[in-house]
């Protein structure tokens, strides 16, 4: 089953089978996947399967979910320099490129899916870091990624499979 993010009368929400939940996307709104950039702050419009969901076991414990699913430690970071051979990856930290760190202070990375987007080859510049991951409060504008509250993150993860995706609707 998909997660389908789409504007409703003027609010964002993610359905998901008969359930919908509010969710928060990126600052600078909703652009197409070509359009797409390093820094722009917009969730890209299209599918983006779930690969694989990465948690921190300090504050959360193993998702329940059919996806693959890996601990993070502090050493885990995600390559954003466009220029950089592992642009678009999980590396690890000290990096000498510019990257995002997954261990973070606040919550919102204390579970994230890992989603398809820019990443078979990444091109570079074309962005990075495309996650559904927890919202904050109040669901205030992400990055560029899909956040939703940890309990409908939880339960949509119990839910998927493999062949699940995020479809962003412009």
């Amino acid at each position: 089953m998909d997660l389908i993010i789409e504007q409703v009368n003027a609010v964002w929400l993610a359905r998901f089978g008969e359930r919908s939940f509010p969710c928060a996307i990126g600052r600078s709104d909703v652009i197409s996947a070509e359009e797409k950039h390093e820094g722009d702050g917009a969730t890209p419009i299209g599918r983006w399967r779930m690969l694989r969901v990465l948690y921190r076991p300090d504050r959360v414990g193993t998702p329940e979910t059919a996806l693959p699913c890996k601990a993070i430690t502090r050493e885990d970071g995600w390559c954003d320099a466009p220029g950089d051979p592992h642009y678009n990856q999980q590396i690890v930290i000290p990096y000498g490129a510019s990257h995002e760190l997954l261990w973070r202070d606040d919550h919102l990375y204390d579970v994230v899916v890992v989603l398809d987007h820019n990443d078979s080859p990444a091109v570079p510049g074309r962005g990075s870091a495309i996650f559904l991951h927890i919202a904050k409060e109040g669901f205030s504008p992400t990055e560029g990624c899909v956040a939703l509250a940890p309990p409908d993150l939880m339960s949509v993860l119990k839910e998927v499979d493999a062949d699940s995706s995020v479809v962003v609707v412009g």
